[in-house]
């Protein structure tokens, strides 16, 4: 978590300290290359569960039941992941990490005003999972991970001589891997869907620059991707012919978040050439 003090800090001393140094250039206008590496992390999804369609009629929010009539999975859901048998054994937390990325762009000064492009491309670590529990007792978890991400946006912002202070918006892609774990061994369980997330990333940040052609900033971003398409389809296997899963539709019972978005944050430093 030193990321979150430590970014804030730089972009505080980048602010304060611009005005003492003596003027590099006069113009951010032209094209520009770089990297920046930070920290990921997710914003809280508690509210989150896991949703049935046990006809599939592709319709989601149905109640699986036992063949006494009571709620499988009366036990409830988390918004993590844990191989327990209640959530009251404990979630384990979503996954947060290193986040890092290259960038180019083009900028074009008009006066104060700084407007531009931006392209980045990278890696996250970041993963979000929830899960829910049946009577059985079993353990029933869905996870997603971001690894491969990129964006174009639009970049405006106020130049005040060497410093930038912008603001930035546009499309982005992910590739998000999805995945099922269940301490359940008797049912068969089956995962389909796109690993191709669209959505938007939105921002801000500073930037200084420290020689003609150096700048160095500190950003923030928030990424929020579509990722509604996965599902799980649970068959019988060597359960019995009462099972849960099968008792509405014998070809079985499927499985999907009830969250179609996959949101980050990130925080991290920047440095570009400028040519």
């Amino acid at each position: 978590m030193k990321m979150f003090r430590i970014v804030p800090a730089f972009g505080l001393a980048l602010a304060v300290g611009s005005p003492a140094m003596a003027q590099v250039t006069d113009s951010w206008t032209g094209p520009y290359v770089g990297g920046q590496l930070g920290y990921g992390f997710q914003p809280k999804d508690r509210g989150e569960a896991v949703l049935f369609d046990n006809n599939l009629d592709g319709t989601f929010g149905d109640t699986v039941n036992t063949a006494a009539g009571a709620n499988a999975f009366s036990p409830g859901t988390c918004g993590g992941s844990a191989a327990t048998n209640v959530p009251a054994g404990g979630c384990v937390g979503d996954r947060n990490g290193v986040d890092w990325k290259v960038h180019a762009g083009y900028d074009m000064q008009f006066g104060s005003i700084v407007v531009g492009v931006v392209g980045d491309y990278g890696r996250a670590t970041i993963s979000d999972s929830v899960s829910t529990y049946s009577t059985t007792p079993a353990s029933y978890t869905m996870t997603r991970r971001l690894r491969d991400n990129a964006s174009i946006r639009a970049r405006a912002g106020f130049a005040l001589g060497d410093t930038l202070i912008y603001g930035t918006g546009g499309g982005a892609w992910g590739k998000v891997r999805n995945s099922f774990a269940s301490t359940n061994v008797a049912n068969v369980f089956t995962g389909n869907g796109n690993d191709d997330a669209w959505g938007y990333r939105v921002g801000g940040g500073i930037e200084q620059r420290v020689a003609p052609n150096f700048s160095i900033g500190a950003q923030y971003l928030f990424t929020s991707l579509k990722d509604g398409s996965y599902n799980v389809r649970t068959s019988r296997g060597t359960s019995p012919a009462n099972n849960p899963f099968v008792l509405v539709n014998t070809d079985g019972t499927d499985f999907r978040r009830s969250g179609d978005r996959f949101n980050s944050h990130v925080a991290a430093v920047t440095a570009s050439f400028r040519f």
